[in-house]
């Protein structure tokens, strides 16, 4: 019997440069599932080096197939899928147990509204995609916070918590609440945030410095993590409104 097209295609070679993006995208899911893990075991500091070691997989993963040319409609959805473990359940879920399992049923819908707030940023994030009218400008912003910045942000309270400034998260747990409340909208907001992701080459003059800094924060953030991941949320949150203005200043520009 001859062979058709389609049994061609079944047992088609997959390239590598398909499955190594994707292999880092489950390793991220590994560590989002593992925060959770160290979350039930009381070792919240490991928790969330867990889910920041996701975000960093997470920056990587997507940047490699664009470099390998390896970028597929599977890769995008496993992506979209992992994220939502990572940055929307496993925070949520890191959250309620260190502190806002006090409040009962008010502490767990706050975590519901977290993780919700993630799946539609994800969800709309999907959708404008596949925009064909967005101008290129655009793709240098985010609408809403991205979900792994979200997830970042939504664990500040548990940075202070390390050093000291927030005893356990349980008398502050009404003050983390509508922080978290505040975060989740974010997420599903219209608000501009820088992307990063149109920033592909660096002036010669600048490459030096630039490693010398990047080399700088891994130290920092390895001898004193808690500090470098509290001042960095707080300049992220700084940067929001500065993004708002660049936006509108786009827009404004396209509209002469």
């Amino acid at each position: 019997m001859a062979e058709t097209p389609a049994d061609n295609r079944k047992f088609k070679p997959i390239p590598l440069r398909f499955l190594l993006p994707n292999l880092l995208t489950l390793l991220a899911l590994c560590s989002g599932v593992t925060a959770i893990r160290f979350a039930i075991e009381n070792r919240y500091e490991y928790a969330v080096a867990a889910i920041i070691f996701a975000v960093v997989l997470d920056a990587l993963d997507g940047r490699l197939a664009r470099y390998l040319k390896g970028t597929s409609r599977f890769g995008a959805e496993l992506d979209s899928l992992a994220d939502f473990v990572n940055f929307g359940v496993a925070p949520a879920i890191i959250l309620y147990l260190w502190s806002l399992n006090s409040l009962k049923t008010f502490g767990w819908v706050v975590c519901l509204m977290l993780a919700i707030g993630c799946a539609l940023r994800l969800a709309r994030f999907n959708v404008m995609l596949d925009d064909p009218d967005k101008p290129k400008w655009m793709n240098g912003f985010f609408t809403g916070i991205p979900a792994p910045a979200g997830a970042g942000l939504a664990l500040a309270p548990l940075y202070l918590g390390f050093l000291g400034l927030i005893n356990e998260g349980h008398p502050f747990a009404k003050t983390i609440s509508i922080y978290e409340i505040a975060i989740a909208i974010l997420m599903v907001s219209r608000v501009p945030t820088y992307s990063g992701k149109t920033l592909t080459r660096v002036p010669r003059e600048y490459a030096l410095p630039l490693l010398g800094l990047m080399a700088l924060f891994v130290v920092f953030l390895i001898s004193f993590p808690w500090e470098t991941l509290s001042i960095l949320s707080v300049i992220y949150l700084i940067f929001i409104p500065v993004s708002m203005l660049s936006f509108r200043r786009y827009k404004r520009r396209d509209a002469v």
